[in-house]
Order: structure tokens, then sequence, then C-alpha cells
């Protein structure tokens, strides 16, 4: 009978330990996201997530433990208070079958109440991840806004220079035929009103 009441603090047991290792895992991944970041202020606040998400993830574990040891204390103390109190047999196994069970019971709560806490932890952790990516992608896609605005600077920098240098050769060009065009009226003046010269 206590075998089949340790099975549901097994499987909670297995549980724990299944998310721990996901938070584990989910928190080394967004501490190396958070080294491979670029901007200071972003590294420093995943940086500090990170350490929300490991203090929380003691807490976590020091929670199990302590409820653990207290649910083993408790359960060792009612099985010497039944081995002391002696009396009836029959009533003694019933009275340690309902004190296991209900120890069992308290136990299964704790661990389950463990479990969803760890698995909350876990899903703060995937949203925390998602973030980062959403916004590692922003930032690339506004990263190649800016290089692909960069070469359209670039082009038209060389347009204004080419036009610049156009500009200055039509003034020059404009100057030679104004020029020219005073030589010619001069030239047929003096043809004009000074043929004999």
């Amino acid at each position: 009978m206590a075998a089949a009441g340790d099975v549901p603090v097994r499987v909670c047991n297995q549980e724990i330990v299944k998310f721990d290792l996901e938070i584990k895992a989910a928190v080394q991944e967004l501490e190396q996201m958070a080294k491979e970041q670029d901007r200071e202020s972003e590294k420093q606040a995943l940086l500090q997530e990170v350490e929300n998400h490991k203090k929380q993830m003691l807490s976590n574990q020091t929670a199990w433990r302590k409820a653990n040891l207290a649910c083993k204390i408790a359960i060792d103390n009612a099985e010497k208070d039944e081995l002391l109190r002696g009396g009836d047999p029959l009533r003694q196994r019933k009275t340690t079958k309902e004190s296991l069970a209900e120890g069992a019971s308290n136990i299964t709560e704790n661990l389950m109440g463990i479990s969803r806490m760890m698995s909350q932890q876990v899903r703060q952790s995937e949203e925390t991840m998602q973030t980062l990516v959403s916004s590692s992608r922003t930032i690339l896609d506004a990263n190649e806004e800016f290089k692909s605005m960069s070469g359209t600077i670039q082009l038209g920098r060389k347009l204004i220079t080419k036009y610049n240098r156009r500009e200055l050769t039509d003034k020059l060009l404009i100057f030679l035929a104004l020029a020219l065009f005073l030589a010619t009226v001069l030239y047929i003046l003096k043809k004009r009103l000074f043929p004999f010269l």
C-alpha cells in the first residue's frame, strides 16, 4: 500500500526534475543570447533577467527541498508515534495506513504546487526567449534597412557631385558662348560703323 502511495510522489519528483532541467536549459540559452547582444544596455537587461531567473530557480529548489524534508519528517514522526503508541494491531495498521495516505497526499500536493511554480517559470522563460528573438529580428531588420539607406545616400552623393561638375561645365560653356556672342556683336558693329578700320 505504501508503494502505491509512493507512485504519485515519484511522478511529481520526476516532473519537478524535468521542469528544473528545462528551466536550467532555458536560462543558459537566455544567458548565451545575452552575451551575443551588441548593445550594452540590452546585454545588461538580459543578464539581469537571467539573474532573476536564477534566483527564482534557487528559490524553487529550496522550497522543493524544504517540502520534501518537512514531509519526510512528518512521515517519520507519524511512524514513531504509531510505534510508540502500541495497542490494537488492527487499529494501528489502519491508523498507519491513514496517516501514510494523508502524508503521501500532503507530499503530493506540495510537490504538485512546486511543479506548477516551475511550469510557470518555464513559461516565463519561453516568453522572455520569444521576446528576445522578436527584438533581435527587429534589430536585424533595422540594420538591413540602414544598410540599404546608406547605399541610397552614397548614390545620392555621387549624383550630387556629378551634377555639381556638370553645373560648373555649363557655366563655363555659357560664359564662352556669351563671350563669343559679344565678340560677334562687336565685330558686326565695327564693320558697320567703322568700315574703314
